[in-house]
């Protein structure tokens, strides 16, 4: 919950009145100041004077001739990094790709539980800052966060949409220990830590995919603390 000194304001971009109204009764009751816009013109307008705000959320479908990714495409190209969640009854593998390719950091599917909403907003705001790089490097290990490719050197890694997810954790935090605790509620998004093996299959199979035979090891398990992305060189 955000303290009560220093209380994060976010900004809804909604033109549902109930939904628009049980999601900033949710917020504002874990702590959070929230403003809303119906529109996606009145939201640029408010944010372009207002950088102060922690984390954006947008509908997709919005009225007014301006959807939720013209407002995010339009924030990015005038430089507003601030971490925007996309909300959206379209959930298809495209369109999610196509809201974070416009510029979005995470996009929710609707129905959703606004206990999800909030969980996400939380991670969003837990994000190291420089987030939107389009380029991340860890030694030899290159990310194209567009594109959704990776590279080792002159090698192309092909990873599942889950492993792109898991490995651009890591290399936002190399050389530090992230534990399966600190996956579960980041990457999967739960709001408690379940009795699961799902972190150690998939590491291992980014595992496989990242240290290639005759290569030396990027990813390492540290022993009864969790997983360490560092440079091979």
């Amino acid at each position: 919950m955000p303290s009560s000194e220093t209380i994060a304001h976010l900004h809804l971009v909604e033109d549902e009145p109930d939904m628009a109204r049980e999601i900033v009764t949710s917020l504002e009751a874990r702590g959070y100041s929230v403003s809303h816009s119906v529109t996606a013109a009145a939201a640029l307008e408010m944010l372009r004077a207002d950088r102060g705000v922690a984390v954006i959320i947008v509908d997709r479908m919005l009225p007014g001739g301006m959807d939720g990714l013209d407002l995010v495409q339009d924030l990015r190209d005038e430089g507003i990094a601030t971490p925007i969640l996309v909300l959206s009854a379209l959930g298809s593998v495209d369109d999610r790709v196509r809201g974070l390719n416009a510029g979005g950091d995470d996009y929710l599917t609707k129905p959703f539980a606004v206990a999800e909403l909030v969980a996400r907003v939380e991670a969003l705001r837990r994000r190291p800052p420089d987030t939107r790089a389009t380029t991340l490097r860890v030694g030899s290990l290159e990310m194209d966060l567009l594109n959704r490719t990776v590279r080792r050197g002159e090698r192309e890694v092909p990873l599942l949409p889950r492993e792109f997810k898991l490995l651009e954790y890591l290399m936002r935090r190399p050389d530090q220990v992230i534990t399966p605790a600190m996956l579960l509620t980041d990457v999967w998004h739960y709001r408690f830590v379940p009795q699961t093996n799902v972190v150690d299959v998939h590491m291992g199979k980014l595992r496989h995919k990242i240290d290639d035979v005759g290569e030396l090891p990027m990813i390492h398990r540290v022993r009864g603390a969790g997983f360490m992305l560092r440079a091979a060189d």
